[in-house]
C-alpha cells in the first residue's frame, strides 16, 4: 500500500509540474519534475525516502 501511494504522489507530482509548464510557460516548474526524479534515483540507492517516513508517522503499512 505505502508504495502505491509513493510512486502516485511521485508520478502525479511529475505530471503536475509539465501541465503547469505547458499552461504558463514558465521554465521553473519543470524544477518540480526534476526535484521529484532525483528524490526518485536518491532513493533507490539509499533505500530512504521522505514520504515513506512520513506515511510511516501516520502509520500506513505496506
Amino acid at each position: 500500500m505505502k508504495n502505491r501511494i509513493i510512486f502516485g504522489v511521485a508520478g502525479t507530482m511529475i505530471l503536475l509540474s509539465l501541465l503547469l509548464f505547458n499552461l504558463t510557460g514558465q521554465e521553473n516548474w519543470l524544477w518540480l519534475g526534476v526535484f521529484v526524479g532525483a528524490n526518485l534515483v536518491q532513493s533507490a540507492f539509499t533505500k530512504w525516502c521522505l514520504l515513506a517516513t512520513i506515511l510511516d508517522k501516520f502509520e500506513i503499512k505496506n
